[in-house]
């Protein structure tokens, strides 16, 4: 049965699913990730090449030339997945702990998905939480077990202040890279340009109306005006409504949240105000990261959008609105952040290979060119498969495209000078499906042998 037959309590029932079988599997496999040999070990004496004595001719090579840790150890393929669990989902300041099965959940993502190999690294105190000081101070103490950072579910302002710090320090020689902000935005941008595209309007001309200020949103407003969509043609609104270059409230707070402020004096330059209805009133496209509760997204301000509109409800674990609620107030296209619904807008469509091809090209840092590069890849497979209202964005189960998002984040790099290895764009995409592959037959072999167990 498909999901426009099914009735709305049925719908519902689907939606709450995943959430009572995560409580069941969560427990039975203890945990989503575990730590395996990828060398061979032939017999005992296998020890002495992997540890010592055999190890120190390694550890004697990096310490003539750094940049040997990228080929004498795995640091060239890990990335540490750093939270402080003040941001998880739609769940709020949950704390470290809570917030450690999304971190394993993320690791689980970047292995299968993008050949990554990821630490969860859930940082903090039961009662306190670490200031952005000494967050950035432990990305600095760990650099030199990684080849990556991932920011996540920080909240804002700390995870600005984080991740332009670390982005900025010279001392900071590896990508850094905040998932919920620049990840989200890559894949966003995605789903506007697919969904442009099948409604037959152009990315310099569309209106869109962003729901929620928040580091989400804040980088999706940059990315898209990077990918051709003007910031004068968006209207932002967070809890208080609209926001607009002299209100008061961000104007006191331009130091404490300065990208608002930028964002405030560039965007809505005829200086609406009210609710998010005023600001959905003929716009193209909705694009909303604000709460995890449906029925924030009001069908009446869907209704007042323009024909042909573009609803993307983007808060986890619950969309602000239903999809069948949205198509029923007017909505064209469709999407939320869940993969059990139409064009899920879900960030694990993007990083897996964004990290690969930065990885692989050995880049210093991740720019919004180059978010903007996998964003226009992740397009370009809908695209090429064939543009649907109920499929405007490629699904996780199209996995050609992580290969090819790795190959074109790469090649940005390449020629943005931020890339310390260069390659030809399909030797990228062999090199990243080679090792996508092998994390994929890694796992069905471990499925298959029984040493992973079969679901309950």
């Amino acid at each position: 049965m498909s999901e426009k037959q099914l009735t709305k309590k049925e719908l519902l029932a689907k939606a709450e699913k995943p959430a009572e079988d995560a409580l069941k599997l969560h427990p039975f496999y203890e945990g989503k990730i575990q730590i395996v040999p990828k060398c061979s070990i032939w017999d005992f004496s296998a020890f002495g090449v992997w540890y010592t004595p055999g190890v120190a001719a390694s550890c004697r090579a990096i310490a003539d030339d750094p940049a040997e840790s990228f080929k004498q150890t795995n640091r060239a393929n890990t990335i540490a997945v750093v939270s402080d669990g003040t941001r998880v989902l739609g769940l709020g300041d949950i704390g470290p702990a809570a917030g450690q099965p999304v971190m394993e959940g993320k690791a689980l993502l970047f292995k299968y998905l993008g050949g990554v190999d990821a630490v969860p690294l859930s940082i903090g105190l039961t009662d306190s939480r670490p200031s952005a000081e000494e967050i950035i101070n432990f990305v600095k103490l760990i650099q030199p077990s990684f080849g990556g950072i991932n920011l996540e579910d920080i909240s804002k302002p700390k995870c600005y202040k984080v991740l332009e710090t670390l982005r900025n320090d010279p001392e900071i020689t590896i990508p850094v890279w905040h998932d919920d902000a620049q990840g989200t935005a890559s894949v966003v941008t995605a789903g506007v340009i697919g969904a442009a595209k099948h409604v037959g309007k152009e990315l310099d001309q569309i209106k869109v109306a962003m729901l929620g200020v928040g580091a989400a949103n804040t980088r999706t407003a940059y990315v898209l005006e990077s990918a051709g969509v003007p910031l004068k043609n968006i209207i932002m609104a967070d809890s208080k409504g609209i926001i607009t270059k002299d209100r008061p409230d961000i104007i006191e707070g331009k130091d404490y949240d300065t990208f608002k402020y930028d964002l405030a004096q560039k965007t809505n330059p005829e200086g609406k105000t009210g609710d998010f209805g005023v600001a959905t009133e003929g716009a193209d496209v909705m694009i909303s990261a604000s709460k995890s509760e449906p029925g924030t997204v009001k069908p009446e301000w869907i209704s007042n959008m323009a024909s042909d509109s573009i609803v993307f409800a983007c808060a986890n674990p619950l969309p602000e609105i239903y999809p069948w609620d949205a198509k029923e107030a007017g909505a064209r296209v469709m999407g939320t952040g869940r993969s059990d619904f139409d064009n899920q807008i879900n960030n694990s469509l993007g990083f897996p290979g964004i990290f690969r091809g930065t990885l692989d090209v050995n880049a210093s840092t991740i720019t919004d060119e180059m978010c903007v590069a996998a964003a226009q890849a992740i397009a370009d497979i809908a695209i090429k498969k064939g543009l649907r209202d109920d499929y405007v964005i490629p699904t996780m189960d199209d996995w050609e495209i992580f290969p090819y998002v790795a190959s074109k984040v790469g090649m940005k790099a390449i020629e943005q000078g931020v890339a310390r290895k260069v390659y030809e764009e399909d030797e990228l995409f062999k090199m990243a499906q080679e090792r996508i592959k092998y994390a994929r037959d890694l796992t069905k072999s471990m499925m298959d042998t029984g040493f992973i167990k079969p679901k309950i």
